[in-house]
């Protein structure tokens, strides 16, 4: 007895993972005559590569790194160069995650045109060798379907799945479910990245990784507008402290207002029971947006770094940034605790009032 014949839409599957395939096949042979070794010393130098261009071209041509022939453009050596430092940053903590658990599911909170899924995809199955399942979650549809065009392009789909959603809005359990057909794994994800997400969704993916308890958080803020808007209402307003030179200023406002802003996400995440290390992702000459947080789960939350973020916000002005508004309520009354500390004259810290004339302090501890 035959076994049943194969459908119409599982015989064009077929063909399209072979055509895929035999494109894989045809990139990596021209890359591997393309890129010898005097090349590779010209062109990309003698540090040690985390993605050598020989072995992995099918993912560089999917990214739109390589040309047709395997060769770089001068702006494709520059964002190749920024990808292997950027995987260099997260191997260590990424294969020992590899280490502890079977499967390593990881979630990409605003994945944009999907870079890193593509890339943590690649080194898991290539260079790490070790299973994996990661979800990409981007608010634009459009940018989604050209991602999966691309997973597949780079022959990664079993590894990959893409949902069209805000982060603040994502029901993670249901998409995790829905893609992957896993319901409810322990824990729901190991590692949540989140790169260049604007403004407050970094604060989103930040709260939603410290609510399913990931283990491993690398987030690259973008566009950190929020703290600066309120530095332009107080500075309108003729508020008085410690930052009123730089809230009229509107490009130190921008400028310090961002690294305030990561400061003290630094300071809730360790509050949270996080290990953080603020570091340069890429290179200033490449970007301006090079800072990369990244945190590792250490278990428990730590009252003083929440004491530490009450004094530094009220030094800034006294308003909360996104991140302390959305987390959990056990943490959001670890907070509050430290709040009442501070404001004792027998608390660990002092605090520092901004005075608004005729408007109160703008919310948070008076001194």
């Amino acid at each position: 007895m035959t076994g049943a014949r194969p459908s119409a839409a599982q015989r064009r599957s077929t063909t399209r993972r072979e055509t895929r395939e035999r494109w894989a096949e045809e990139i990596s042979a021209r890359a591997e005559a393309y890129w010898t070794a005097e090349r590779i010393h010209g062109q990309l130098g003698d540090k040690d590569l985390m993605l050598p261009p020989n072995e992995a071209a099918p993912l560089l041509r999917a990214l739109g790194l390589i040309k047709a022939d395997a060769s770089m453009s001068p702006s494709g050596v520059r964002k190749y160069m920024q990808i292997n430092h950027m995987v260099k940053l997260l191997e260590s903590v990424f294969v020992a995650l590899a280490r502890r658990a079977p499967v390593v599911r990881v979630l990409d909170a605003g994945c944009g045109s999907s870079h890193l899924t593509l890339l943590l995809a690649w080194c898991f199955e290539h260079r790490w060798r070790r299973s994996a399942r990661i979800l990409g979650v981007d608010r634009n549809a459009q940018i989604i379907e050209r991602c999966r065009e691309r997973a597949e392009m780079a022959l990664l789909d079993d590894l990959l799945r893409y949902e069209a959603s805000t982060i603040d809005e994502l029901d993670l359990p249901a998409v995790w479910a829905d893609a992957f057909d896993e319901k409810s794994p322990e824990p729901l994800v190991h590692a949540l990245v989140a790169l260049h997400a604007c403004d407050t969704a970094t604060d989103d993916a930040l709260a939603l990784a410290i609510d399913v308890g990931a283990e491993l958080i690398a987030a690259a803020p973008c566009c950190q507008a929020e703290l600066a808007r309120r530095w332009a209402e107080l500075d309108n307003a003729d508020a008085s402290g410690p930052f009123e030179p730089i809230w009229g200023a509107p490009h130190l406002r921008r400028e310090v207002a961002a690294t305030m802003t990561d400061a003290l996400r630094t300071l809730l995440l360790r509050g949270c029971g996080y290990a953080v290390t603020p570091m340069e992702f890429v290179p200033s000459t490449h970007t301006p947006k090079n800072t990369l947080l990244r945190a590792v789960r250490v278990g428990g939350s730590a009252p003083e770094h929440f004491e530490r973020y009450v004094v530094l916000r009220e030094a800034l002005g006294g308003a909360d940034i996104a991140l302390a508004r959305s987390i959990s309520a056990d943490h959001r009354r670890a907070l509050e605790e430290a709040e009442r500390r501070c404001a004792s004259p027998q608390g660990p810290y002092f605090s520092v009032a901004t005075k608004v004339p005729d408007q109160g302090s703008g919310g948070g501890v008076s001194a």
